[in-house]
């Protein structure tokens, strides 16, 4: 087969599609011949040499992919060799197969092709375990998304929506805001000259936000939160380290979580398994009634993962980039 490999740390320069070994699945794993992976912020990380793959995870990069079942591992049951599915990856998305634990595995949803369910797996499991698991948004509440228009974005404000809250967006151009509003956002605030603070504080304050920034905007997240907050981290684009007003927290009994996806185990209560069935309950529903869809700005050939990376890292992109395998 063959897969983007990351020849040395750098730009988009250094990915290269060549020949790599096939992998076998194990026990309770599943291989995927790919159809097209998902590109997000992680993957660009990894490319520069600063976000290793978590132990014993592929080192091709790729963290969703979708495609067919190719070949079941040792005891899994419940699919069959054919069936359409996408899957959440720790690595190896970028490639022509790919092996996945089978409780990784979602169907492709009804209503949407292979190719794009690829960009579902990632950004639907990112929003779900922080939004709705770890915050717990209910209908009526107010959520503030940042990066409303991107990938990530996107989805939140889909299903900020389809849960009954308010939702309010932050984006960097006028089509991005208008692509915010489309998707349901109340309120749409340009973040390059506007207050999101004052505009949400006009909603009664945020009680979730969802930030992909850290460090430059964690003390104007905690102002723009109502009291009883949840500030859900999951991005640190703006940097690692700022200081923290603790006691505007302590009068506003808000909640701080800074959850990856990634890294976490496959098991457990806040394990991938348990996230992605949670996914499969209640979200894919809510993708099959058309109230999330994915969002898709550009589809490259996979051997021009490079071009992709430019145009993500290039900025001015509203949901997700795909690599098509085949």
């Amino acid at each position: 087969m063959h897969a983007i490999t990351i020849r040395e740390p750098g730009g988009p320069e250094v990915l290269e599609w060549r020949e790599w070994t096939s992998p076998e699945p194990g026990p309770g794993e599943v291989a995927v011949d790919v159809a097209a992976a998902g590109i997000n912020r992680a993957d660009l990380s990894q490319r520069q040499g600063v976000y290793p793959p978590p132990a014993g995870a592929s080192e091709l990069p790729g963290l969703e992919c979708s495609g067919t079942v190719a070949e079941l591992g040792r005891g899994v049951t419940g699919w069959e060799v054919g069936d359409p599915v996408c899957a959440l990856l720790a690595g190896g998305g970028y490639a022509e197969r790919v092996v996945v634990p089978a409780t990784q595995l979602l169907p492709v949803p009804v209503g949407v092709s292979t190719v794009d369910a690829a960009a579902l797996p990632e950004v639907v499991c990112t929003v779900w375990s922080n939004v709705v698991r770890e915050a717990g948004l209910s209908p009526e509440q107010v959520l503030l998304v940042h990066g409303g228009s991107g990938g990530i974005g996107t989805c939140a404000i889909q299903i900020g929506r389809a849960l009954g809250a308010r939702v309010a967006a932050t984006a960097g151009s006028e089509a991005a805001l208008n692509l915010c509003a489309e998707l349901g956002a109340e309120k749409t605030v340009n973040y390059r000259d506007g207050d999101f603070v004052s505009e949400v504080k006009e909603m009664g304050g945020a009680d979730v936000v969802l930030d992909n920034m850290g460090a430059s905007y964690l003390d104007r997240n905690l102002s723009a939160l109502a009291p009883d907050g949840h500030l859900a981290v999951i991005g640190l684009q703006g940097g690692r380290h700022a200081e923290l007003d603790m006691g505007k927290m302590l009068v506003k009994r808000i909640r701080m979580s800074v959850l990856g996806l990634r890294g976490r185990p496959l098991d457990g209560p806040n394990g991938k398994a348990d996230i992605v069935a949670d996914v499969r309950q209640r979200a894919w529903p809510m993708v099959e009634r058309g109230e999330l869809r994915p969002l898709v700005h550009s589809r490259f050939p996979m051997p021009e993962a490079a071009r992709a990376h430019e145009l993500l890292e290039g900025g001015g992109v509203h949901g997700k980039v795909l690599l098509e395998a085949r």
